[in-house]
């Protein structure tokens, strides 16, 4: 016989979870207890939405759901923003909620939520288990869901007394892969249809990439000479000095291939669900009428056709899909490709990454310049959501998969919680975080949870006294009328230092190298604070 908690550590630890991150509650005692003896380590946070948000991360990192513990009422509440993340970026992920007992539902017993309501259109799927010796079941069926198809969140209510109830249930057994490869004349035939565009573009984006599945695309790009761009914030999928390369279609998107992805008559699409940031808001490509052929690859059924007519569909996960299309381009007899397309394209993107200079002594397109020359290849950057990040997205060169972890969400205050579990997943690599000071005063005291856990990833605030991203977008409707935008910040660099971490201040850009060299050297969490001229906006933007 065995508690619920028990039941329940015990199923992790043969699903293979090493990791999960949590906020700990009374409705889930039992499930701490499980734990304590579980050889799996939790990492207790300081709030439940950067706990998601870790945990969310986990997921990206490792392909497999990230787990995540917190209490009823509003620690599931304030969990969402990781759920949400989590289901627009398409990442594995399963949050457990502490719930009340069983026997008090329905009367606005205290932190009562209807879970089911709360998360219906948030997460992939929410159950709630009322019976002990069904909880192998429900994990089990939790784990399934979050990999399946579209990976996502799946949310799992757990009553306290049903946790603390005992059990001889024994764990769930078995295998739930079933991922489909498709017959070689499957992308012979896409592969025939697409032969006969004259402008045609590669993109790729979506779940399921892996190292392989990167290495696969270069091949599959030189062999087929075909201009690819990665979806938001997916920048990682390729190396940015591959010859095929023609940039990312993120929010801040090189006007010269927003203009290629409207002019192309051929669109391959790879694992993405190419949705309003790639489209620039359905703009570059009209849903009602694209005029162009269509073809695209992904692992849900229901994503192909869901917004664009297809052409072609082909529900396949990307990795698969990449050594489906890298045999299939060498079968092809003639196959020429268009190299001038390819040439095109990748002159378009060296021009846009010719830095454009911002004002004041510290210039974030020579902050990011700099990383991008001197951190090493698999060093890992994080970041959430603000202006500062187009310094980021158009300057940094990614060179290998598994160095980008950002939401394609658009949430502020992700960065930080990302870096931490990346610094925990990988400690031996580097690990950068890029926020702004609004972006990371979301998040920031998830220091602690850094410290107390050894976590050391370096964290860079640009600070500039402002939410920028909304600044930008006040001066343009509503010029010269500031309201709800400016800051009243921390010494971010004593605040680090009062958590016990490293701090440093760049006021001026030749001291930058420096810092980041101390902070590297320390040996635990370090937030560098860049002080920015308030003017300025974006890259090639700023307030006169």
């Amino acid at each position: 016989m065995r508690h619920g908690g028990k039941i329940l550590s015990d199923q992790l630890v043969k699903l293979g979870v090493q990791r999960v991150f949590s906020v700990p509650g009374e409705s889930f005692l039992a499930a701490l207890d499980g734990l304590y003896d579980s050889d799996i380590q939790n990492v207790v946070c300081r709030h439940e939405g950067g706990a998601a948000m870790m945990a969310e991360a986990q997921g990206k990192l490792t392909g497999q759901p990230g787990v995540c513990f917190v209490t009823r009422g509003p620690g599931a509440c304030n969990a969402s923003a990781g759920v949400h993340v989590a289901r627009q970026d398409s990442t594995p992920m399963v949050l457990f909620v502490g719930q009340i007992d069983n026997g008090q539902t329905d009367r606005e017993t205290f932190q009562e939520v209807d879970y089911k309501a709360m998360f219906g259109t948030l997460a992939k799927g929410v159950f709630q288990c009322n019976d002990t010796a069904r909880l192998p079941e429900y994990i089990a069926r939790a784990f399934r869901l979050a990999m399946s198809g579209r990976p996502g969140p799946v949310v799992l209510a757990l009553p306290e007394n049903m946790l603390s109830a005992s059990s001889d249930v024994p764990d769930f057994t078995g295998s739930w892969h079933t991922d489909v490869t498709p017959d070689a004349g499957v992308w012979d035939d896409l592969l025939t249809r697409l032969r006969r565009a004259k402008r045609p573009l590669m993109v790729v984006g979506g779940p399921h990439w892996s190292q392989e599945a990167a290495a696969a695309l270069a091949a599959f790009a030189t062999a087929a000479q075909i201009p690819v761009a990665t979806s938001f914030r997916r920048q990682d999928y390729m190396d940015n000095r591959h010859p095929c390369f023609a940039g990312d279609l993120n929010v801040g998107v090189n006007p010269a291939l927003a203009v290629r992805v409207r002019d192309a008559d051929a669109l391959l699409l790879v694992g993405t669900r190419f949705s309003d940031i790639e489209t620039q808001g359905y703009t570059l490509v009209d849903p009602a009428a694209p005029g162009k052929m269509i073809a695209h690859i992904h692992a849900d059924a229901d994503e192909i056709g869901r917004v664009y007519g297809v052409d072609i569909g082909v529900v396949c996960r990307g990795d698969v899909a990449m050594a489906g299309l890298s045999g299939a381009v060498q079968r092809q007899a003639d196959w020429a490709g268009w190299p001038g397309e390819v040439q095109s394209a990748r002159a378009a993107f060296d021009k846009w990454q010719d830095p454009v200079e911002s004002p004041g002594d510290v210039k974030q397109e020579q902050v990011i310049r700099w990383l991008s020359e001197t951190l090493p290849q698999d060093a890992i950057l994080t970041n959430g959501a603000g202006n500062y990040a187009a310094w980021l997205h158009r300057y940094f060169t990614y060179k290998q998969y598994g160095t980008q972890l950002a939401p394609t969400s658009g949430s502020m205050g992700y960065g930080f919680p990302a870096a931490i579990a990346a610094a925990l997943e990988h400690p031996a690599k580097t690990v950068v975080c890029l926020a702004g000071d609004g972006c990371f005063q979301m998040t920031c005291n998830e220091l602690s949870t850094a410290v107390q856990h050894g976590a050391a990833p370096i964290v860079i605030v640009m600070n500039n006294g402002r939410y920028g991203t909304i600044r930008m977008h006040q001066e343009r409707t509503y010029p010269g009328r500031v309201s709800g935008t400016v800051l009243a910040n921390p010494d971010f660099a004593a605040l680090a230092r009062a958590y016990g971490g490293f701090g440093a201040t760049v006021t001026d850009q030749a001291q930058f190298a420096d810092a980041f060299a101390q902070a590297r050297a320390a040996g635990t969490v370090a937030v560098i604070e860049c002080v920015l001229d308030p003017r300025v906006l974006s890259p090639g933007a700023s307030l006169s």
